[in-house]
């Protein structure tokens, strides 16, 4: 089935983006409007709607997993980051399809709002 939502585009090259991680599962590519100095979308290239929609251990550890390697290849992960899932409205949610915020390069509060 194709999803016709914005990240399924950008997977299908129908919409750019700035990509600095993939492999044959994620997709990582720069947030358009970065909260931080460095800020990366993570996603699944399956569409999966919410982290509550989930139900594929592999899809989610995958894109975790490359969260991972998109702050160690962008130079924060030893001073720290963050990495956030928005799942649903309520909590920020804008583009359902799941997705993983990396956000560092600076001191992060807690708690976040």
């Amino acid at each position: 089935m194709v999803h016709d939502c914005l990240f399924c585009r950008i997977v299908r090259r129908e919409i750019p983006a700035t990509v600095v991680a993939e492999d044959e599962h994620c997709l990582a590519f720069r947030d358009i409007a970065p909260k931080a100095p460095t800020h990366v979308l993570v996603i699944p290239k399956v569409h999966v709607r919410t982290l509550d929609d989930a139900d594929d251990a592999s899809v989610v550890g995958r894109m975790l997993l490359m969260a991972a390697r998109v702050a160690r290849d962008e130079g924060i992960a030893a001073a720290g980051y963050r990495t956030v899932v928005n799942t649903n409205a309520g909590a920020g949610q804008t583009v359902f399809h799941l997705h993983a915020h990396v956000l560092g390069g600076r001191p992060l509060e807690w708690p976040p709002g």
